[in-house]
């Protein structure tokens, strides 16, 4: 047999490495070509790695929760079949190729649902001496550590790996293993590592690979956006009775966020600077053709902006359509990478959240985001009387970069006024 060993190949995005969450395989398992052996997180997604190899698993080279560098060892199998000289690269190849395709979360021609084995999880059962014992520096050797969090987490916790019996592969000490430490010295009463609050620390979360990526756009989008926040106060009542006509009529009626995103596409095609980004090496403003609308969507793994593509081409019953696909296919880890990453405008509905306000951060590259808040019964003037309306707050954030605030206010006003008069805005659409 032949030992062959798979690196982690080039998942796109721009990424250097990718964490494990998961092994779908342990050392002993037999797989096969294609079969799926190891779920891991890049910043927008959760993919399913497969083996280009056919055999025995000898070695898994990372632990659940570490690091793996890209072309660093992945998987070891001891095989005899392989389906391409240089498996990173064609795995890399037709990743990209399945992104084009419509799915972003499984290497076609590596790994498919079809081709896939049992799906099974076990974990790698660590390694024992003759005595039975664990192998862990009770048999004198060094603990193995290969992963930088875990060093770090047990450094900053102040506990010492050379009493840690690794569970990992080999004796490997994995991120648990230092946590099963810190909460043992807890349980203990030992002291724990000192910090400005003088507080003992409760619990070390390390950042996954997706909570990083939302990190460094953040910040990015904060530390280059002149950014400035306009709001105003809208009135929902006849959208409400609108929907509600409808629905009596016996009419299929879309759901709101539709009408808002449709009245937002055209907004946004009255004011198409605010669709596009800005080119600061070239120092010029771009302006896109079509709308592919942004959605921020909740998620397990955090908050996300998938886009519904082509928005300006959907009617508002097709638009309801595609934003209940798209939120569900996000929310399931489905959404492809182009319905991921190709948004030009983001849409919010914090009001699901049950909150009235927020002034969001643009989603960077973008140039502006726009909000709204929870729509709930108010006193309000109407025509010198006062009456209990439907009210919510609606929020805009935009790159001063790009337009002044008569720009931005116009934009709104399209939106509001639509809102508020939704038969008459339906009709000019």
């Amino acid at each position: 047999m032949t030992l062959q060993t798979f690196t982690l190949p080039d998942l796109g995005e721009g990424l250097t490495e990718a964490e494990v969450v998961r092994w779908l395989v342990a050392v002993g398992d037999e797989v096969v070509v294609d079969q799926p052996v190891v779920e891991v997180e890049t910043a927008k997604s959760i993919v399913e790695v497969p083996s280009p190899y056919a055999g025995r698993v000898s070695e898994l080279h990372g632990a659940e929760g570490g690091m793996v560098a890209v072309g660093s060892p992945l998987i070891s199998v001891e095989a005899g079949l392989t389906v391409a000289p240089e498996p990173a690269q064609v795995a890399a190849a037709q990743y990209r190729e399945e992104e084009k395709a419509g799915s972003g979360n499984v290497l076609i021609g590596y790994g498919t649902p079809e081709g896939s084995g049992s799906g099974r999880r076990r974990r790698p059962r660590a390694p024992h001496s003759a005595t039975g014992e664990p192998n862990a520096a009770v048999q004198g050797r060094v603990p193995r550590v290969t992963s930088p969090l875990v060093r770090r987490l047990a450094r900053e916790a102040g506990v010492s790996i050379l009493g840690i019996t690794g569970t990992g592969v080999d004796g490997l000490i994995t991120r648990r293993d230092v946590q099963a430490a810190i909460d043992a010295t807890a349980v203990r009463g030992e002291p724990a590592a000192t910090n400005r609050t003088g507080l003992e620390v409760a619990q070390r979360v390390p950042m996954s690979g997706f909570r990083k990526a939302v990190s460094a756009a953040l910040s990015r989008s904060r530390s280059e956006i002149p950014e400035a926040t306009v709001w105003v106060d809208v009135d929902f009542t006849e959208l409400f009775a609108l929907r509600e006509r409808a629905k009596a009529a016996g009419k299929p009626v879309p759901g709101l966020l539709a009408y808002l995103a449709r009245f937002t596409v055209a907004a946004l095609r009255a004011h198409p600077e605010l669709n596009g980004e800005v080119d600061t090496v070239a120092g010029e403003l771009i302006q896109y053709a079509g709308i592919n609308l942004g959605l921020a969507v909740q998620t397990e793994r955090g908050l996300l902006a998938p886009a519904v593509l082509d928005a300006h081409r959907l009617t508002t019953s097709e638009l309801d359509t595609e934003i209940r696909r798209v939120t569900e296919a996000t929310r399931e880890g489905r959404a492809t990478q182009a319905e991921l990453t190709a948004g030009t405008f983001t849409l919010n509905n914090y009001g699901a959240f049950n909150v009235d306000g927020s002034a969001a951060i643009i989603n960077h590259p973008q140039v502006a985001i726009l909000g709204f808040g929870r729509v709930i019964d108010r006193a309000w003037v109407v025509d010198g009387e006062l009456a209990v309306r439907k009210i919510a707050q609606m929020s805009f954030v935009f790159d001063h970069r790009v337009c002044d605030g008569g720009t931005a206010a116009a934009f709104m006003r399209i939106v509001a006024d639509a809102i508020e008069s939704p038969a008459s805005a339906i009709a000019n659409l």
